[in-house]
């Protein structure tokens, strides 16, 4: 059955407020960013932006500066875009290699592991001020602990080598 033709107009269509500044900024990164496989960056920038995680765009175009014969495609607003998302995927690995969780499952790590390895590669980053690498572990320090709590009856014996709640654990030695 053919479908009737109907006339749409402004009125009948609801656009969502924020849809036209998300597509905006998609459309400026896809022309910074320049990504070979636009379909396959485009996924992953929406879904780096779905997760709240550093997008995969560059800062500003770059011209084309291949001097070899074959190009690599590696310049440096690439490696920027993926300085910018290594820490957090280099946790993700962390915890899913130290993990004794089945697999499939949370991933999780003691806290004092995960913390003293997120100091060290945070203190390798200068852009990252040791004041933001406390704050960061000192609020899923907290997050930790209240999602156990939720979990658990407070009679339940706590796990503490998942969470240390010494202050002095969560500080970043020569930071």
């Amino acid at each position: 059955m053919p479908l009737p033709d109907t006339m749409f107009c402004a009125q009948q269509i609801h656009i969502p407020p924020e849809l036209p500044d998300i597509l905006k900024r998609f459309t400026k990164a896809a022309i910074r960013t320049q990504p070979a496989d636009v379909l396959q960056w485009s996924a992953g920038y929406f879904s780096a932006l779905s997760r709240g995680d550093p997008l995969p765009v560059k800062d500003r175009i770059e011209m084309p500066m291949a001097t070899q014969k074959t190009d690599t495609g590696l310049t440096q607003g690439l490696l920027k875009v993926l300085h910018k998302q290594s820490l957090n995927t280099a946790m993700k690995h962390l915890c899913e290699i130290l993990t004794s969780d089945p697999e499939g499952g949370p991933a999780r790590i003691p806290f004092e592991i995960f913390s003293y390895v997120y100091c060290y590669l945070s203190g390798l980053d200068k852009e990252i001020p040791a004041s933001d690498t406390e704050s960061y572990l000192s609020s899923l320090k907290d997050r930790v602990l209240f999602q156990y709590l939720r979990a658990f009856p407070v009679s339940a014996p706590f796990p503490w080598g998942w969470l240390s709640l010494r202050s002095e654990d969560s500080t970043c030695q020569g930071n």
